[in-house]
């Protein structure tokens, strides 16, 4: 098994969620988070000026069989790149084991 953490822009949140969903990775977990980016200059909007350093993101945080690794990484590239910089990162990690708590289930059976 495989945990895969992807870092998003806000904006693609919801065609990235269609894109896993139609993989039939159905649950994911996610939260709102600030990074620090490389771009320093601000940009100004309305005749005011915003830092861009601090930059709103959305973390994923998905668990997925070794056989769905490849699939969910490719639909994570295609659904949430815009060409720019800022879209994100993806990484990769091993879990040891997976538990379902209300079955006792453990292994590829505990998280599908």
């Amino acid at each position: 098994m495989k945990k895969v953490e992807a870092i998003i822009r806000k904006s693609k949140f919801d065609e990235v969620k269609k894109a896993l969903h139609e993989i039939e990775v159905n649950f994911f977990s996610y939260w709102d988070v600030t990074g620090v980016g490389n771009e320093k200059q601000g940009h100004v909007y309305r005749g005011i000026s915003y830092s861009t350093s601090d930059i709103q993101r959305r973390y994923l945080v998905i668990v997925v069989s070794d056989d769905f690794l490849e699939r969910t990484i490719n639909t994570l590239l295609d659904s949430a790149a815009t060409g720019n910089v800022g879209d994100g990162k993806i990484f990769v990690s091993d879990v040891i084991e997976a538990y379902r708590i209300r079955t006792k289930e453990s292994g590829s059976a505990g998280i599908n």
